[in-house]
């Protein structure tokens, strides 16, 4: 279901509060509308119980019933209503040991991570954009541009550790500060970082890095010490230098965040994890000798790389591109110089659109040419798909009745033949027969 949009939310609202429950809009919603942001959905508060909201809207789930927290479906879309809450001691760092349902919003506030997401909205009271309530400051926090816990910030992060890297991910998409005792904790608990389930930190990882200021993410990551917990390979970018006549921008560290900061709004996540781990493989392979050398980092890299996907749990589908855009972001600059078939076949590598837009952050993060990426677009521009990639000439069921078993001969032969094809050396199923008769005869 889509995302519901305010006029079916407040209709919610409205009927919770015409059958004399509190109800209020909840959390980032609010803190969006009040920095004049389109929320991307709305969630709901109030003090009816999970029975009561299903009663009033039977086409619902529960979705956390022991959290109180049942999906609303209403005008073809869905919403969140939870009803106020309380919770105990959290026992693994995510999970409360007890959750005790109650009427009050402000307890419901007290458990929230971030004062500027504690806050409650009722759109239809008051001035516009409507009666907050605001328990612990949240509403001066959003002016003052800052990121603070509710209460004490230690205890916050004790109960969710991934709460160290949601501040991380508010404040580089608000572009807000970290509050300093906020900050402080964050420092104190970064080791926590480690007991969190591996999904759950690439989740929060993949948000910072694709959203708004990701460089800054990257930057409030270090400081906090948190990066160092998750991406020590990362950290090991900083001061390694880099030759100024390539890279007149500074150590691959530096390069790195701008190259995030040249990304398009919104990047795919395998692009974002591309262009973070592209030269993962440098600090490795530092050599300086007539000038600095990384021979062999892309080779080094991919393997730094698998490691870091596999510690991160990545599906092979995304963890074959991001290692694909590792292993041939050098490539562009042979490209003038490739033969036609070594071309075709860059240039039809799988969502080479992502390979384009990391080469372009390259270039512009650090000597600024453009050249073999305007090249890339131009040739990609001008060979239909059906030249990148033509009808096979030759298949392997003619190989077989030719007499050619399977095995490492035969598929030499049929690379060689396409490959002879992608280099306008053959055209027809004659003269890919007789390419095949005249290099590997048959006695």
């Amino acid at each position: 279901m889509p995302a519901m949009n305010e006029v079916p939310a407040r209709s919610i609202l409205d009927r919770l509060r015409a059958h004399g429950h509190r109800a209020y809009f909840v959390g980032g919603c609010v803190r969006d509308v009040l920095l004049g942001i389109a929320p991307k959905d709305y969630d709901i508060a109030t003090s009816a119980t999970p029975d009561e909201i299903v009663e009033l809207f039977p086409n619902s789930d529960l979705v956390g019933a022991h959290f109180g927290v049942v999906l609303v479906k209403e005008f073809e879309c869905a919403v969140e209503v939870a009803t106020f809450r309380t919770e105990g001691a959290y026992a693994d760092g995510r999970h409360p040991a007890q959750v005790a349902l109650v009427t009050d919003p402000r307890l419901d506030a007290q458990r929230r991570d971030f004062t500027i997401n504690a806050m409650f909205l009722d759109p239809a009271g008051g001035q516009p954009p409507g009666e907050v309530l605001d328990f612990f400051g949240g509403r001066g926090d959003l002016a003052a541009r800052l990121i603070r816990c509710v209460g004490s910030p230690r205890a916050r992060f004790q109960e969710d550790h991934l709460r160290l890297l949601r501040a991380v991910r508010f404040a580089a998409q608000l572009d807000f500060a970290i509050e300093r005792e906020t900050a402080d904790a964050m420092r104190a608990e970064a080791s926590s970082l480690g007991h969190i389930a591996a999904e759950r930190t690439r989740d929060e990882l993949t948000r910072i890095l694709t959203q708004r200021h990701p460089a800054r993410g990257l930057r409030l990551l270090d400081e906090t010490g948190l990066l160092e917990v998750v991406l020590p390979e990362v950290k090991a970018l900083q001061g390694v230098e880099q030759p100024p006549e390539f890279h007149p921008e500074g150590d691959v560290w530096t390069h790195t965040l701008l190259m995030l900061e040249q990304l398009p709004p919104g990047p795919s996540a395998t692009l974002a994890w591309g262009v973070l781990l592209h030269d993962v493989g440098k600090p490795a392979t530092f050599t300086r000798e007539d000038r600095i050398h990384f021979n062999g980092h892309v080779e080094t890299g991919l393997e730094i790389s698998r490691r870091v996907l596999a510690r991160l749990r990545f599906s092979h589908d995304d963890s074959d591109q991001i290692l694909a855009l590792v292993a041939n972001h050098m490539r562009f600059g042979a490209i003038h110089r490739m033969r036609e078939s070594t071309l075709k076949r860059f240039l039809r590598l799988p969502r080479f659109d992502e390979h384009l837009e990391l080469h372009r952050a390259d270039c512009l993060s650090s000597h600024g040419h453009l050249d073999n990426y305007r090249y890339a677009q131009e040739r990609l521009a001008a060979t239909p798909p059906e030249v990148l990639r033509p009808a096979r000439l030759i298949t392997g069921s003619e190989l077989l009745e030719l007499g050619y078993s399977q095995g490492p001969l035969y598929r030499e032969i049929l690379t060689a033949v396409e490959t002879a094809q992608l280099d306008g050396e053959i055209g027809t199923v004659e003269e890919a027969r007789a390419f095949v008769a005249k290099n590997w005869p048959r006695d």
